[in-house]
């Protein structure tokens, strides 16, 4: 991975919504990497298919496919997420969508500060093969 995480913090003692503030960094990073170095869509429609992957829905769609493949301590690190996520939501998501996707990038966020780039590359895989073909057209 491009980046390395050295924490000088306790990773236990930060938030949730911390973590999930790394975890969108991350995601965000993965998907457009992904796309240059995937298709040849032009810069417009590499925006519009980034956003179906990082946009609420998007993340919330991913992570329905990927629970069968999570951890005990990966879904715990969801719940934590989800339950930390604000009352406040996007006006292009339902509640669910948008605390489902704080979980989502809460599991992400600490994944990355914990040095696990190779599991987050492994879920990443997982979510591009099930939703590029969709989304992408």
């Amino acid at each position: 991975m491009l980046f390395e995480s050295k924490n000088q913090i306790d990773i236990r003692e930060h938030s949730p919504l911390a973590l999930a503030f790394v975890g969108d960094g991350v995601y965000e990073l993965l998907v457009r990497s992904r796309e240059v170095e995937r298709t040849r869509l032009q810069p417009g429609r590499l925006h519009g298919g980034a956003v179906k992957f990082v946009s609420a829905k998007g993340q919330f769609e991913a992570l329905q496919f990927l629970e069968p493949l999570l951890t005990e301590e990966e879904r715990d690190l969801v719940r934590r997420g989800h339950n930390a996520s604000k009352a406040s939501v996007s006006k292009h998501a339902t509640p669910e969508e948008y605390r489902a996707s704080t979980g989502f990038e809460c599991l992400l966020g600490y994944l990355y500060l914990t040095g696990r780039n190779d599991r987050i590359e492994e879920l990443f895989d997982a979510i591009w093969q099930q939703f590029a073909p969709l989304w992408l057209g």
